[in-house]
């Protein structure tokens, strides 16, 4: 039994690549939907049929737990996929929650009343139909009260980082921070609402200035995900191989992800 991790595209093997240095002996099945990337400029109803699809084809290859690195799928289809009702001793987890946690410093599973933290100015990156669900808003509102969010949307950045154009992807993002700042001159912390995104850290917390605290996905996601199997000790799966699973071209996408990640990556047709 194996750990599904889900993205659209690349992005997901940030949290991949933290969960396998947090879970050394856990087995991961990686499912890139490549042949529809990006999400993050599709409609609604359309993201929720391709998550869905994703999802009942890591179940397929024996993943109980599947972990929906997409941060569009988390939040767009997430919920309603849990409205929906999933099968029984299938699990679905989204990348919001454990980042908000980590943001207002509260521990996992604390359901107590929202209360005020420190942080009072969040910038949001995030692509386009992430931001327009306001997930991230929502989210943070059952936790905490009297945060002011402000949400930039970063059209083309994930074309760029999964085409490996860097110069045009840093360029980006410094337009997408000026953009918000002209919004939010001073804000106290950015999250990072992608899981492409952890790639250009750097970029970010440059564009923004030192003072700023950027949350990025991979780390905070695989303590999650290794305190979550730690309580449900009965999703734990057995043997260390990984598996890449891929709905486009499979030559072309384990040459981008080699890239990508700087280290060969082999996907299969699936």
């Amino acid at each position: 039994m194996a750990v599904g991790i889900f993205d659209s595209g690349l992005g997901g093997l940030t949290v991949l690549e933290g969960a396998a240095r947090h879970l050394p002996d856990q087995a991961f099945v990686y499912y890139g939907d490549h042949a529809n990337t990006p999400y993050g400029v599709r409609a609604a109803d359309d993201i929720y049929q391709l998550t869905k699809a994703a999802t009942e084809r890591l179940w397929d290859a024996g993943c109980d737990l599947v972990i929906l690195a997409c941060n569009t799928a988390s939040a767009v289809a997430l919920r309603r996929m849990q409205e929906e009702g999933l099968p029984k001793g299938k699990r679905v987890l989204g990348v919001f929650v454990p980042l908000i946690e980590a943001l207002t410093e509260r521990q996992w599973g604390d359901n107590s009343p929202p209360r005020e933290v420190d942080v009072k100015h969040v910038a949001l990156f995030a692509t386009p139909a992430t931001v327009a669900s306001r997930a991230f808003q929502r989210e943070l509102a059952f936790r905490a009260i009297g945060v002011d969010v402000e949400a930039q949307p970063c059209g083309g950045l994930v074309d760029a980082i999964e085409d490996g154009d860097e110069m045009l992807a840093q360029a980006l993002v410094r337009s997408h921070v000026e953009a918000l700042q002209r919004r939010m001159p001073k804000p106290q912390a950015a999250i990072l609402g992608c899981t492409h995104y952890p790639l250009l850290k750097d970029t970010f917390q440059a564009a923004l200035g030192e003072d700023v605290k950027v949350f990025s996905q991979a780390d905070v996601v695989a303590d999650s995900l290794a305190d979550y199997l730690k309580r449900h000790p009965d999703m734990l799966g057995t043997g260390q191989e990984n598996m890449f699973l891929t709905s486009g071209d499979a030559k072309r996408v384990s040459d981008k992800a080699t890239q990508f990640l700087k280290r060969e990556i082999t996907f299969q047709a699936g």
